[in-house]
């Protein structure tokens, strides 16, 4: 079982994800011991961040701070926030909760304003792929919302030549049956910002990802992404 955010976007061969379980909160979230809320940030203020995705975004909307890499694992980062070395973090709000950090958050960020990683805050259970009796058992957990999501997500990353190590967000959810699928890239200083999205039925989850990609492309993707 792994975060599906840190799940290969090509698998090796011989090996499958079997099932996508319910989506727990894929938002990212502000820890902070001083401040509420990104808004509140003086200039200058230091937040650590250990993605490029996120990175990006912050620079954009609020240019103001100074955003520098925080490393370590969750406990590292906090360590290091709470000796003072940081004025806030932003983490996903997913992996503070399965740890019961959740009282760390000061506050939620909206996927309009911080678009989340490709499987970020689901989990995926892999296997290999002729492991039929296996595949068949770990069947009821798969959640088809999840599913369609994120196979919506790694679609449009894979085509994108995507990880989590680049400067790329695509999230999905199901609205009135629809599946409605976001894209970002964007240059890592954020002053170059490509949005696309679109909607359309959840059993096209794959397509819908590498439609997604192609218009991303056409804004000029692959210059940024290297592709």
């Amino acid at each position: 079982m792994h975060s599906a955010k840190d799940v290969p976007m090509l698998l090796p061969p011989g090996f499958r994800i079997a099932a996508t379980l319910p989506r727990e909160d894929p938002r990212d979230c502000l820890v902070s011991p001083r401040f509420a809320s990104l808004e509140a940030l003086p200039s200058g203020a230091r937040v650590g961040s250990s993605s490029l995705r996120r990175e990006a975004q912050l620079r954009e909307r609020l240019p103001h701070l100074q955003v520098v890499p925080v490393r370590g694992n969750l406990d590292t980062r906090l360590a290091k926030l709470d000796r003072g070395e940081y004025d806030a973090l932003v983490l996903a709000a997913a992996g503070l909760k399965r740890l019961g950090l959740e009282d760390r958050i000061r506050g939620f960020i909206e996927p309009e304003q911080s678009l989340p990683a490709p499987g970020q805050g689901a989990l995926a259970i892999e296997c290999r792929d002729d492991r039929d009796e296996l595949i068949a058992l770990l069947a009821p957990l798969n959640d088809a919302g999840t599913d369609a999501c994120v196979r919506a997500e790694r679609a449009a990353s894979r085509a994108l030549s995507g990880s989590c190590q680049l400067p790329l967000g695509v999230y999905g959810s199901i609205e009135a049956g629809q599946l409605h699928l976001r894209g970002l890239v964007a240059t890592q200083d954020g002053h170059r910002v490509l949005r696309a999205q679109l909607r359309g039925e959840p059993r096209a989850a794959e397509s819908l990802g590498e439609e997604l990609a192609a218009q991303l492309r056409a804004l000029g993707a692959d210059q940024i992404l290297g592709g």
